[in-house]
């Protein structure tokens, strides 16, 4: 499709035996023996539409627009109509009509806003109406008293049926689930609203519960040790209401291994990078949300159906309509592609075309059972050619793009900063791009990654690029540069020291208070000079050669004598710490070089219930669940390389990916960009 590979090593294949078969990317793992998504799914479907029936008659639906995706993943519109729901509104619109008497709204309860908007909508239909409406607020995932208090200063309080909907996890995937708070990122870095910690927290509780106590609970960085000791407040508040304590809920888990917790904060550099896996390009070129794309009709072609005779794709009558595209494991191919590094996808699908082909071949069938075989099997292969002509288009126009001179450019520049050459060197690059008018992301992108990998910039490099910054995109961006100061992505330099310093001793950075990249690079091994894309053997290739850093910590605790190996030698590997060895020995002088508190807590039951169990249940052969939760969000390359590790220990454990969304680096700085212009009006 296109070079994404490092320019170094472009083609570059490595001399080790690769640990996975010539078909590289299998589809997702089977379902978790510990814990179903499918059932939690299920589960959030059945109470949503026992609340819905608790409204008899007819009603109008009115949806907050962040919710409308999350919900979509697990019930659909048309069983919405079969429960009595006649039209669905957005609140954002303010547009609800009286055309049903029952009116539901369906909002989150954790900010104002919402509140404030169904106390004005209720009101002016009250005013409005000939009707006398029936209100009811179903709050999501918990009803606040920031909720009550609005609704009752606004005087609706009185004139509302209110219930909770406790929608804490949606999964996404099998291994894959998501708490779908969009602003997650930006309350917990530049808000400093711990609300998600708090709501992750409900959302582990379940787990425990059905399942058993996470035998242990490890984890490195400030918020993440924070959900942590929520999880353990909640146990204790758990274990006192006797009413809630079961003899399950209050033992280790038999099924659960452990419970690793990872604080984005630790490594915003991996987030800012370009992603390189196709699902992740994809989000990157259209955004992936909620496992759908929406894509240009001109690109793809229209729905089903909506072909209309004599057009093809691209004619002018498509250009500007867009065609939701859903990607998810329900895409055979897809399931196949997306964590492939994307220098490889048309090769793969290249490898499809062929054998699709081939298989058309056999409708000339010489017996009648051939005959019923390929009739029986063509279903199957429209609906494969559907998806290969699909994912062909996309991968054309994605080549065209990464293509493109500001595509290589940025990709050249993010190379040389996590390889460690001299970030001053980049700086023509950044300001060509900037004097060229890309968009503005793109150059943030750059700048805080350069921060976050050297320690921050320079004074007077800084002090030069906000000024360029400024002239460029505007002045309403001062607001933008200071949230970026904020989050802890953009800062000056401390000491030129950090760049020379490669030993992380000394005037590198205090403890705990920056992740030092210059030393771990060494240390960790994040940069793989020689990386085979076609049949990885390490989780570098999603990024082309880098890996990512949070990955590598969740290595350090899952494949601790693999991770030893490659960066300390066999020796060390063998001497000092066993493969059985718990927590993060081995690690610890790179965990002290990266920011943020480290924990461990192993969390113990009754004895003697333990050893019963172990007794009853036996020691041998099952397949445990750990659980990965991403505090902060998640990108589609983290979650390629912690499913390629999956894949590699699928014989002695499973890996359940947990987040409080998946996000990507143009997103991140979304959430700072200033998108008022104070100079007009």
């Amino acid at each position: 499709m296109m070079s994404t590979g490092r320019r170094k090593r472009l083609g570059a294949v490595s001399n080790e035996q690769p640990s996975q078969p010539a078909s590289a990317y299998p589809p997702s793992m089977a379902p978790h023996p510990g814990v179903d998504t499918g059932q939690i799914k299920e589960k959030a479907r059945k109470d949503l539409l026992d609340l819905l029936e608790g409204v008899r008659g007819k009603k109008n639906l009115v949806i907050e627009k962040s919710l409308a995706g999350p919900i979509g993943l697990f019930v659909k519109f048309s069983t919405l109509q079969d429960h009595g729901i006649d039209k669905v509104f957005f609140l954002e619109n303010d547009n609800v009509d009286a055309s049903q008497k029952n009116v539901i709204f369906l909002a989150r309860g954790e900010k104002a806003a919402q509140p404030i908007a169904i106390a004005e909508q209720i009101k002016r239909l009250q005013k409005n109406s000939n009707i006398e409406h029936d209100f009811s607020v179903i709050w999501v995932p918990r009803r606040t008293l920031v909720c009550n208090k609005i609704l009752e200063d606004a005087g609706v309080l009185g004139d509302v049926g209110v219930e909770e909907f406790s929608l804490h996890f949606i999964p996404l995937e099998q291994d894959l689930m998501s708490l779908c708070l969009d602003e997650s990122f930006k309350d917990l870095y530049l808000r400093k609203d711990s609300t998600c910690i708090f709501l992750a927290a409900k959302a582990l509780m379940p787990i425990q519960q059905a399942h058993g106590l996470f035998p242990r609970i490890i984890g490195k960085g400030d918020n993440a040790r924070r959900l942590m000791e929520l999880l353990l407040r909640m146990r204790t508040e758990q274990a006192a209401d006797d009413s809630n304590t079961s003899n399950i809920g209050m033992l280790p888990s038999a099924s659960i291994e452990r419970l690793i917790i990872i604080d984005r904060e630790i490594d915003f550099a991996t987030v800012l990078l370009t992603q390189l896996t196709y699902e992740g390009l994809i989000d990157e070129m259209f955004g992936v949300k909620y496992n759908q794309a929406e894509i240009d009709s001109s690109i793809v072609g229209p729905a089903p159906g909506a072909q209309q005779s004599g057009k093809s794709v691209g004619t002018p009558q498509q250009q500007g309509l867009k065609r939701k595209i859903q990607l998810d494991s329900s895409d055979k191919l897809y399931e196949q592609l997306r964590d492939a590094n994307g220098a490889i996808v048309d090769s793969l699908l290249n490898k499809v075309a062929r054998r699709l082909q081939n298989d058309m071949k056999s409708r000339n069938a010489e017996s009648i059972s051939e005959l019923r075989d390929f009739v029986g099997k063509l279903p199957g292969y429209q609906s494969e050619q559907q998806s290969l002509k699909i994912h062909i288009n996309l991968t054309e126009e994605i080549m065209k793009n990464t293509q493109g001179d500001i595509f290589r450019r940025s990709l050249e520049v993010q190379q040389n900063l996590y390889d460690g050459s001299d970030p001053s060197y980049q700086h023509d690059t950044i300001e060509e791009l900037i004097s060229r008018d890309v968009p503005l992301t793109a150059v943030l992108r750059l700048l805080c990654l350069e921060s976050c990998i050297s320690g921050g910039l320079r004074q007077k490099d800084l002090d030069n690029f906000k000024r360029l910054i400024l002239h460029a995109y505007g002045y309403q961006h001062l607001l933008t540069l200071n949230a970026l100061e904020k989050m802890g992505l953009l800062s000056t330099r401390a000491s030129a020291n950090v760049l020379m310093n490669p030993l992380g001793v000394g005037g590198a950075t205090a403890e705990g208070t920056k992740t030092n990249y210059n030393y771990l690079r060494k240390v960790l091994r994040l940069v793989v000079e020689e990386v085979n894309e076609q049949n990885p053997n390490d989780i570098a290739y999603v990024y082309s050669g880098y890996a990512p850093l949070t990955v590598r910590l969740v290595q350090s605790l899952i494949q601790k004598q693999h991770l030893l190996t490659i960066t300390k030698g066999a020796s060390a590997a063998s001497n000092g710490v066993g493969s059985a060895a718990q927590g993060w020995q081995g690690f610890e002088d790179a965990l002290r070089n990266i920011k943020g508190e480290i924990f461990n807590e192993v969390q113990k039951g009754d004895e003697s219930a333990v050893k019963a169990r172990h007794m009853l249940a036996g020691t041998g052969g099952k397949v445990k669940t750990v659980v990965v939760m991403f505090l902060g969000g998640i990108t589609f390359t983290e979650i390629a390389a912690l499913r390629f590790m999956a894949r590699q220990e699928e014989r002695r454990r499973r890996i359940l990916i947990c987040t409080t969304d998946v996000i990507n680096g143009s997103q991140i700085m979304d959430a700072a960009i200033e998108t008022r212009d104070f100079g007009k009006g």
